[in-house]
């Protein structure tokens, strides 16, 4: 990631030329998942809304007794798929917004071309929404691609260590990743059962009770 070319990222910014058009549509889990949380985000939101973060769907790991790890959280969604924060097609907290919410659709990902090549690509979600081949001049567009490739690092960094930090908590508590109950205790949890999943942040794991 840090030895992806500047200079192409810059070039795929100016070529899409996204324009928000304040469709909203970004902001539901009609186009976007989830929005995963980096550890500087979910600590400046936690400080001022604890409420508005659920753990990060996408459980990396379970242990044999059926409890899962995440790397991260996400912030909540109300009830009809919208952001917790969105009202009336606006952020309410636009100025303190995440990281992943001030680059999109500028982000990087990591998957196979058509011939099975895997690289970093660039997924925007063309023509889905918002405005396309809008002009971004050379300042502003690296000015996006220094950011993202700050967030994707940084991103990267929040995983490795919280594998390197459950390595740690599974071999001192005797426990196994064992998929066999990770899906056993899926099934359960889509069927409305409630399950308990552990939450890296800052080092630290944190437990929650959980249902669909």
């Amino acid at each position: 990631m840090q030895d992806y070319p500047i200079g192409d990222l810059i070039s795929i910014i100016m070529e899409i030329g996204f324009e928000c058009d304040f469709c909203a549509q970004c902001c539901t889990r009609q186009f976007n998942d989830h929005v995963f949380l980096l550890n500087a985000d979910a600590v400046r939101l936690m400080g001022s809304d604890s409420h508005c973060m659920a753990p990060a769907p996408y459980y990396e790991l379970c242990d044999q007794h059926g409890r899962f790890y995440v790397s991260g959280y996400a912030l909540r969604a109300k009830d009809d798929g919208s952001c917790i924060f969105l009202r009336d097609k606006r952020c309410a907290i636009y100025q303190q917004r995440p990281m992943i919410c001030r680059l999109y659709p500028f982000m990087l990902h990591r998957e196979p071309d058509e011939e099975g090549n895997i690289a970093w690509r660039q997924i925007a979600g063309l023509d889905l929404h918002g405005c396309y081949h809008a002009e971004i001049d050379d300042e502003e567009a690296e000015k996006i691609a220094m950011q993202i490739k700050s967030y994707e690092v940084s991103y990267l960094t929040q995983v490795k260590d919280f594998l390197k930090m459950a390595e740690t908590h599974f071999q001192k508590n005797g426990l196994k990743h064992v998929q066999g109950v990770y899906d056993r205790e899926m099934r359960k949890f889509n069927k409305g059962e409630q399950i308990t999943v552990f939450v890296y942040l800052n080092g630290e794991f944190t437990e929650h009770r959980v249902r669909k």
